[in-house]
């Protein structure tokens, strides 16, 4: 058989929360311990499941599924998942990690095919695999599919039915899995109210209240300080660009128009900041790395609010710089005040560059949103806009919060 699990013997006393201390159990020497000068194992398995370790000065070296993988002492004393040191039941560390001493070394380590009864620093391979920096850097923390609007179009994404999704955990599902691989999902016949509209949200997600209300609903009125409320063209953009941590989920319901106009569009952030990417790398780094501020300034009847929310307009996990954010808004841009002159005219390049390719016709997915036919957009991925338009139209919507959402779906066993 072929090693599944790493065992490691700490030299320094390890230190649970509160007082209490112990050493882990050990088989006797001559049993299973390796000398850490010459830290070596080798077991016969398939050649993608091999494994090879050694320690060094401060970390260990590990090899196995073809990943070649570094420890840090402190850290794999931090990650014990024995019983006494991590809490199975509550999923929760329960070791003081402040206790464990920074210059803990191991007194050996060995690889187990058994698993012996006693405290253990014990810890699957592929668990190590998982959790590496080096395991990390080749995963996605979410799957997604990118798309221009022949993409989409050709993937013939289906409509939920309001029923299935409300009543079935298939029909919800469904609805979240192309919500994820996407940025936006439709569901169809749904009763044209507002009240409506507000069961649908509460199906995925607690609602987020903002300055807006908790549930919106609006007309060309210009009841709002914000071009939304008229009935002019909006461009391309993500919403609340000027809240500090942007709305993650938006959710629209056309209830009436009577008259022409006012398409929605849709544009995939994501995929137009990947041609950003492999055209122009440095303009890509350069707009994660940037700081800017968006503002919301608003006098109108009694709402009186001054919103300001900070951060570059691409946004992305520093250890596999995969994208999570795009924050693009040029109506509510600031002032640029945060960076010198020269990396201002650079970055305006690089959004000259990003702006081109939102603005591709390609790239642009247009829907007539009606009564009975409710959008969500991924507000962090999908830029959204519309064309001009006349007559009475009314919509409502909400915000929703995008940790209650990736929750739902993650109870449900899709990765998000």
């Amino acid at each position: 058989m072929w090693c599944r699990s790493l065992a490691c013997l700490f030299k320094v006393p390890c230190q649970l929360s509160g007082s209490a201390r112990h050493r882990s159990p050990w088989l006797p020497r001559g049993r299973g311990t390796i000398p850490a000068a010459v830290a070596r194992c080798h077991h016969t398995a398939p050649e993608s499941l091999k494994c090879a370790w050694q320690l060094h000065g401060d970390h260990l070296e590990l090899r196995y599924a073809n990943t070649l993988m570094r420890f840090d002492f402190v850290w794999l004393r931090d990650h014990c998942r024995s019983a006494s040191c991590y809490n199975a039941k509550t999923n929760q560390r329960s070791l003081d990690t402040a206790s464990v001493d920074l210059g803990i070394k191991p007194k050996a380590v060995r690889v187990d095919e058994a698993r012996p009864d006693g405290h253990v620093t014990r810890y699957g391979l592929e668990w190590l695999v998982k959790n590496s920096y080096e395991g990390q850097k080749q995963q996605v923390m979410h799957p997604r599919i990118f798309w221009n609007a022949e993409i989409y179009r050709q993937a013939q994404v289906p409509s939920v039915d309001c029923r299935s999704f409300l009543e079935t955990d298939e029909g919800l599902k469904e609805f979240l899995q192309n919500f994820l691989l996407y940025g936006i999902a439709f569901v169809e016949n749904v009763a044209p109210t507002k009240e409506d509209t507000e069961i649908l949200a509460e199906r995925i997600s607690l609602i987020r209240e903002t300055i807006y209300g908790r549930m919106w609903y609006f007309t060309s009125d210009f009841s709002r300080g914000d071009t939304a409320y008229t009935k002019l063209a909006l461009d391309r953009h993500t919403d609340t660009t000027y809240f500090q941590e942007p709305c993650g989920i938006q959710v629209f319901h056309c209830l009436k128009h009577e008259g022409t106009g006012g398409r929605t569009l849709l544009v995939d952030g994501f995929y137009a900041a990947e041609q950003v990417l492999r055209q122009a790398p440095e303009q890509f780094e350069l707009l994660t790395k940037v700081p800017l501020k968006h503002e919301y300034v608003e006098n109108v009847g009694d709402c009186h609010n001054h919103m300001i929310g900070v951060g570059p307009v691409l946004n992305v996990y520093p250890w596999n710089n995969e994208l999570y954010l795009i924050r693009y808004n040029n109506y509510d841009r600031a002032v640029i005040n945060t960076v010198p002159y020269d990396v201002v005219h650079r970055w305006y390049a690089a959004h000259r560059t990003l702006t081109a390719e939102l603005r591709r016709p390609e790239n642009e997915l247009w829907v007539k949103l009606k009564p009975g036919k409710a959008l969500f957009i991924d507000n962090w991925r999908v830029l959204h806009g519309r064309e001009a338009f006349t007559g009475y139209r009314q919509l409502c919507g909400c915000y929703l919060t995008r940790d209650d959402v990736l929750n739902t779906a993650r109870v449900l066993g899709l990765q998000a």
